[in-house]
């Protein structure tokens, strides 16, 4: 039986293959999202439940976080991916002034960094004069090999969108099914269902098997969910007790 392959290795394939730019992808943001708005609201419900309160409670409370929640989380997302880039620029600017100033000794970085790739004499010589030929070839090289670092090319403003809306998203599961159910377990289902399906889809994006990620998924959610039950459990009963 034939293996099946990604993509093509005629010498046509891969020039056009390497001539695109990489795709950005912001699947990490959706799921970062996706599941944190799952188990947050899921919490919220199972806290109240847990608590007995009314529903109207979880109306409240569960708007209240998606709202605030959701924000928070994309412009979180946002100051993060932001500050990856500002730092991969601080790094650039520092690599580009040392070339400009000593770059005798950026040259020797980079023989020592394809020294020990297991490249020699005329060889290496051949590759620094390749390497330092160029300098914004020179300084990306000098980012990758020193710094172990990339050019993060996702938006800040996309990563922390994505990232709001997936919450959104994901986290209004918990909330309506609760609500239009007035069932617990309705809620539990369907929120499962949810964690489910995110790890389900995440596996694409890994050599996972899609069930096991999505049970992993499955089982991270319900434990937050059910540890934010006992909390509001635990606290009615001690609050309960105190009143007695």
């Amino acid at each position: 039986m034939a293996t099946k392959l990604e993509h093509g290795h005629t010498p046509e394939a891969i020039r056009e293959r390497l001539s695109r730019r990489p795709r950005t992808n912001y699947l990490r943001d959706w799921i970062y999202g996706g599941i944190d708005g799952a188990v947050t609201t899921l919490a919220v419900v199972a806290g109240v439940v847990g608590a007995h309160l009314p529903a109207s409670v979880v109306l409240v409370l569960g708007l209240a976080s998606l709202a605030a929640d959701g924000f928070a989380m994309g412009a979180s997302n946002y100051s993060g991916t932001k500050a990856e880039q500002d730092d991969y620029q601080r790094l650039a600017a520092i690599e580009r002034k040392h070339i400009a100033l000593v770059p005798e000794g950026e040259r020797e970085e980079i023989r020592q960094i394809f020294a020990a790739k297991g490249f020699t004499n005329s060889e290496l010589e051949r590759v620094v004069a390749v390497m330092t030929s160029d300098e914004a070839t020179w300084a990306r090289t000098m980012m990758v090999e020193e710094y172990g670092l990339a050019p993060a090319p996702k938006s800040p403003l996309l990563a922390g969108l994505n990232t709001s809306a997936a919450f959104a998203l994901c986290g209004l599961v918990p909330l309506l099914s609760y609500l239009f159910s007035g069932a617990f377990s309705t809620c539990i289902i369907a929120t499962g269902g949810t964690f489910f399906a995110i790890g389900a889809v995440k596996s694409l994006w890994s050599l996972a098997i899609w069930w096991r990620s999505g049970l992993e998924t499955l089982l991270i959610g319900m434990s937050a969910a059910a540890l934010a039950f006992a909390v509001g459990f635990g606290l009615r009963s001690a609050l309960s007790v105190a009143a007695w």
